[in-house]
């Protein structure tokens, strides 16, 4: 059984940089694709960025080029590095896993692993 830990959350001021990390445990083989979605206040979850085995990324449209996925294979890591924050970017951050080949933003209801978020507040 796979479980997510995320961290790296934080209060930050506009225009700053956090990097948000999720350590995956357990069976990790058998997970082709991970995420990060994110959920403010009052609003649906939305997805931010995705990558699968190969590498390949997906970000939501706004996101791109502020945003950046990556992963440490060797320490079973995923990183979502944010640049330029923004007031809007305000939400509880979830590290996801999907053991299928969906792995876009918009493939959420695939995901069937969450972490338990991670808080990022851009005043």
């Amino acid at each position: 059984h796979v479980q997510l830990v995320e961290s790296g959350g934080h209060s930050v001021q506009a225009g700053g940089s956090l990097r948000l990390s999720c350590v995956a445990s357990g069976y990790t083989n058998s997970r082709n694709c991970m995420g990060w979605f994110r959920q403010a206040p009052g609003k649906e979850r939305d997805g931010v960025a995705a990558i699968d085995k190969s590498g390949m990324t997906t970000y939501a449209g706004s996101l791109q080029g502020r945003f950046t996925i990556s992963k440490d294979n060797a320490e079973n890591t995923l990183y979502l590095q944010m640049n330029n924050l923004k007031p809007e970017d305000t939400a509880m951050y979830y590290c996801a896993t999907n053991r299928g080949f969906r792995c876009t933003t918009a493939d959420g209801q695939y995901f069937d692993i969450w972490g338990q978020g991670t808080q990022v507040t851009v005043s």
